[in-house]
């Protein structure tokens, strides 16, 4: 029981973190330290989906539920729990840096407007 619960946590997280990759910028529009942790997060992310790396919470969460008694999946925590959702035949590299695609026009949007309203607070001073 105790492994299931871990391997679950591990997949909120993992969700979490993919939805913070993708919209932490909006936070940074409002409190400028979270900045030190979103672009890292984003250099990860990017890294993930067009290097086509693995994320280590996947193997994580794997081992957790082989020790719960539960399979492990083959892949990554994309292609076994998002892609299915919105790309029924499966992860491949193209949809990869699509993806990975999508991740950097939204934080590039979403930088440009951060930087847009720094400049103005500055001149408004």
């Amino acid at each position: 029981m105790f492994y299931s619960l871990m391997a679950d946590a591990v997949v909120v997280f993992h969700l979490l973190f993919i939805v913070f990759v993708l919209s932490g910028a909006l936070l940074v529009l409002r409190w400028r330290g979270w900045i030190w942790l979103h672009l890292p997060a984003v250099a990860w992310g990017m890294a993930v989906e067009f290097l086509h790396l693995y994320c280590p919470l996947t193997p994580l969460e794997n081992a957790l539920r082989l020790k719960a008694g539960s399979a492990g999946y083959e892949g990554d925590f994309l292609g076994h729990y998002l892609i299915p959702l919105i790309y029924p035949a499966g992860l491949t590299p193209q949809i990869q840096i699509a993806l990975g695609a999508v991740v950097l026009v939204v934080n590039i949007s979403a930088y440009l407007i951060v930087l847009l309203r720094w400049r103005r607070q500055r001149k408004g001073r």
